[in-house]
């Protein structure tokens, strides 16, 4: 038994020696790594610009012996910035941008984005440090209002013109919702491909030279439209005209009221003709203290007649409006296809002036790691920034440096939900909603995927509403499939002159082709009101 316990301790021994070994390897592969176990102070600049305010502090993260940078204040700019020993090269191989940043008191309204700077050559210095600082790239999260994302935005130099322009990854993954650790990595390969990964997993993929994934694209089209050239005069592009031969019927009374009274209305029996809907309280009384001369002639107030509770109604007795059948409106011409229509007019393609080619993007190198942020929520923190070649380099500090720290939240979070008496996500909700974000990334639902995703976030914030926020992504699902389907079959404009005739869809509206304008405006009445008519009192009954 001794020996074999001697046996365990040398092999626990020897696999803790080569996890030593393994980490301090990854060390060495490192470019540029800051763990901030240390105070940042001598290593990292403070700006001294004087809109940024904000107050850094070498911080612990909740619940952890491990320290951070922290954001201290709400409402404030913040700008700080590390220059590396070396410029990083990006278009040599494989590079990987990797940090944590946590949202220790949730998301609320907040950047948490580091921006990759450019050598000082290019017209900056760290004391002065600011928004205006050129950089390579801008990664990381960002929240507030409408702004959920992730960001990737690579600035690079236009060849032909020598300006900077940014390009922005579309579509980019949101941030995630709630007060834990994240790493957020970015994988730039030689072959152009670019993958955004959140804790390890990746979120998003795409190319540099492909015009889907970035905008504005970082290659120019081929062609573009003709700047010079313009529409002709006579060039008709209207698919369906007025009839000039129709004529208005001789019976067409435009000016027929909308309603009517309704001349069958009786007034009904009991009705009190010469009593108010309101009186004066019997039991007020003028306070000791009110002066006639200062607050002016004392009147009791009004309270609702006891007698018109069981009467069918009070005063004035007024037939009731109705409907009048003889309402038709303005008169409009119906509509039928046009005789002269040529198509959707659009000019010729031409080869762009502003074109070039690239092998892959022209990534200036990176010089120096800053954040610069405005937030109006305190408590971001910032840890393990890495810079390395290696995408086993970047996964291994995931597994040592992040890891067990999100562990650990994990499971506090899971208990104090449990304590609470209230998992805002069961299994059932969490698989629900897993799929219902799959859904919100299906491309036919981008229109509707902000819509879709504030849903979500409602849905996982209030559990108790879980079940009508599901009905309603439904709905809008529904909605975008059955868009798809008819927009499907609308007709596709032709340059050619048309040939057939349009769907006739105005026979469904009348004679006129159009809904008549005092229609128009009843409908609108009714929206405003919730679709309903406006509530009667008792003596329009």
């Amino acid at each position: 038994m001794i020996m074999m316990g001697h046996f365990a301790l040398l092999v626990f021994l020897a696999f803790a020696s080569m996890q030593l070994l393994c980490i301090a390897a990854d060390h060495d592969a490192a470019i540029f790594y800051d763990s901030f176990e240390e105070p940042f102070n001598g290593r990292w600049i403070v700006s001294d610009k004087d809109d940024y305010k904000g107050i850094w502090e070498h911080s612990k993260s909740e619940g952890h012996d491990d320290y951070g940078l922290l954001v201290t204040e709400k409402a404030r700019k913040y700008a700080i910035v590390k220059e590396l020993e070396e410029p990083v090269n990006l278009r040599d191989g494989t590079t990987v941008l990797q940090y944590e940043a946590r949202f220790q008191n949730g998301l609320e309204c907040g950047g948490a984005y580091l921006k990759y700077l450019r050598p000082q050559e290019a017209g900056w210095k760290p004391k002065e440090f600011d928004n205006g600082s050129p950089y390579s790239i801008m990664f990381g999260p960002d929240i507030c209002g409408l702004t959920n994302k992730v960001h990737f935005i690579l600035k690079q130099k236009n060849p032909k013109s020598g300006e900077y322009v940014e390009h922005h990854l579309i579509d980019p993954p949101r941030v995630p919702s709630d007060k834990l650790s994240h790493v957020y990595t970015a994988i730039l390969k030689p072959d152009n491909e670019i993958s955004i990964l959140i804790d390890g997993e990746v979120k998003k993929k795409g190319n540099f030279l492909s015009a889907q994934d970035f905008d504005p694209p970082i290659t120019p089209a081929k062609t573009i439209p003709d700047p010079n050239e313009k529409k002709p005069e006579d060039w008709d592009d209207r698919v369906r005209i007025p009839d000039p031969n129709a004529v208005k019927p001789d019976d067409w009374d435009e000016n027929a009221p909308m309603e009517i009274e309704d001349m069958e209305a009786v007034k009904p029996e009991g009705w009190l003709d010469d009593e108010s809907e309101e009186i004066d309280d019997p039991e007020a009384t003028k306070p000791e203290d009110w002066d006639d001369e200062e607050d002016g002639v004392w009147e009791a107030p009004k309270i609702d007649n006891p007698k018109c509770q069981t009467a069918p109604g009070c005063g004035e007795w007024k037939r009731p409006m109705k409907r009048n059948p003889a309402f038709k409106g303005i008169w409009n011409p119906p509509l039928v296809d046009n005789p002269n229509y040529k198509g959707i007019w659009k000019p010729r393609d031409i080869p762009n002036p502003n074109y070039f080619e690239l092998d892959k993007p022209y990534f200036d190198p990176i010089a120096a790691i800053g954040i610069e942020i405005w937030t109006m929520q305190e408590g971001i923190l910032f840890d393990n920034i890495l810079i390395a070649k290696d995408e086993n380099v970047a996964e291994s500090y995931r597994d040592t440096t992040w890891k067990p720290k999100f562990v650990v939240e994990k499971e506090k979070q899971k208990a104090e939900e449990e304590a609470a008496g209230s998992d805002d996500l069961g299994g059932f909700q969490k698989t629900v909603f897993d799929v219902l974000y799959k859904f919100a990334d299906i491309p036919f639902l981008s229109k509707y995927k902000l819509q879709i995703l504030d849903f979500i976030e409602k849905a996982e914030k209030q559990p108790n509403l879980t079940i009508g926020v599901l009905v309603s992504i439904v709905v809008v699902i529904l909605t975008a499939i059955f868009m798809l389907i008819f927009s499907g079959k609308k007709q596709q404009p032709r340059v050619e002159k048309k040939t057939e005739a349009a769907a006739d869809t105005s026979n469904d509206q009348g004679s006129s082709g159009e809904k008549p304008a005092e229609e128009e405006k009843e409908e609108e009445k009714e929206n405003e009101t919730g679709g309903a008519a406006p509530r009667q009192r008792r003596r329009d009954t």
